[in-house]
């Protein structure tokens, strides 16, 4: 059977310009594709253990046929290897396969993976190019495009990293036939924030159509093409977070704090279910401060909700911690600027906009009450 020709969404940077490809078999694809787009060019595919076992034999398998040459990286899966010592590690592998700077490595996996090896390419050898290979919804539709790379600290999420554009971004949509539920669920996620941030259009197509995405039908990669078209116009305005897309931070401002209140912990909390708890908490919020009608708050979170990812703290086992915790981890977040905090407020579904001086103490009572609610 032939495979359809992918789906390809251009992202225009100039001279830092790439594609998005996007459809089924693209991983079996990817030796011949690579060749063609980098002549004589070797590689280093990193991936995490559990996408290893799904996917690495069909890239090592391509990127053979095609006589590329290549090396594999393996590393721990989990948000804990957006580490220090993970990011050593790939370096050190990177540099022991003898890559030169005109090499390219390969993100096979997830947000974890995409965000480590991005920053490994941004600073190894002064920086080589990196190819995305997506293999979760999640990072399909967000975090492979953009640019935005980075570890995780002690003090809070992706506190260390760079802006280091992709060459190429390869969403296999078949990849996520492996998915397990829930973390088909969490990238769901990142799918609604398109619709919530300025398309509210796009957010009653997913009412209509969460069904056939979530079975793998032709809507599923309209969502993701969707959804990637969304974030290269915004890539494309304003590349380095300086204004406007700040915007795709909708929901992460709360969600981030929760992660870190669990330790980064996956059986706890993955990143998409702490952006839809986060989504449903900015719509919450904004209907306290008047900003948004509790009927569109409560409509986000009926959605999400139908969708099977949680809305409410509650819905985080084990808990947060106090108060106190969640607002210092909320002051760690990279867009408090000279110690104001900023969110991602909405005064309606496809109306978010950047708050730049939300006051403190109406985010601690807000939160007060939500923790015991």
């Amino acid at each position: 059977m032939t495979t359809p020709a992918p789906t390809v969404v251009p992202v225009d940077l100039a001279d830092r310009s790439y594609d998005i490809l996007i459809g089924p078999g693209l991983l079996a694809a990817a030796g011949d594709e690579l060749a063609r787009r980098f002549p004589g060019s070797r590689y280093a595919v990193i991936t995490d253990e559990t996408v290893a076992e799904r996917h690495l034999d069909t890239v090592a398998a391509s990127l053979t046929e095609a006589g590329l040459g290549f090396a594999s990286i393996v590393v721990s899966p989990g948000e804990g290897s957006k580490s220090f010592e993970t990011l050593e590690s790939v370096v050190d592998g990177v540099l022991s396969a003898r890559l030169e700077r005109g090499d390219l490595l390969i993100a096979l996996g997830g947000g974890v993976i995409g965000d480590l090896v991005g920053f490994a390419a941004g600073v190894v050898r002064r920086g080589m190019r990196f190819v995305q290979m997506p293999t979760t919804l999640l990072s399909q539709v967000d975090s492979s495009v953009g640019g935005k790379t980075g570890i995780n600290t002690r003090h809070g999420k992706n506190l260390v990293g760079l802006f280091h554009q992709p060459a190429l971004v390869m969403a296999d949509t078949a990849a996520l036939d492996t998915l397990d539920p829930r973390h088909l669920r969490a990238g769901y996620a990142e799918v609604v924030k398109y619709g919530l941030i300025d398309d509210a259009e796009f957010f009653d197509w997913l009412d209509a159509n969460r069904a056939e995405i979530f079975a793998g039908g032709p809507a599923r990669i309209g969502a993701i093409a969707a959804s990637c078209r969304a974030k290269a116009e915004v890539v494309r305005i304003d590349e380095t977070e300086q204004g406007p897309r700040a915007l795709l931070n909708l929901g992460h401002t709360f969600g981030h704090a929760f992660e870190t209140a669990c330790d980064y912990d996956a059986e706890r909390l993955v990143h998409g279910e702490a952006v839809a708890i986060g989504m449903a908490l900015a719509h919450r919020f904004s209907a306290r401060l008047n900003l948004v009608s509790p009927d569109d708050a409560a409509r986000v979170a009926a959605h999400l909700s139908a969708a099977g990812l949680p809305t409410k703290i509650s819905d985080i086992p084990g808990g947060v911690g106090s108060v106190d915790d969640l607002m210092r981890a909320i002051f760690q977040d990279k867009k408090v600027k000279r110690g104001r905090l900023t969110f991602i407020l909405t005064r309606g579904v496809g109306e978010a906009f950047v708050a730049d001086d939300v006051v403190p103490e109406q985010v601690r009572d807000f939160l007060e009450e939500e923790l015991a609610g």
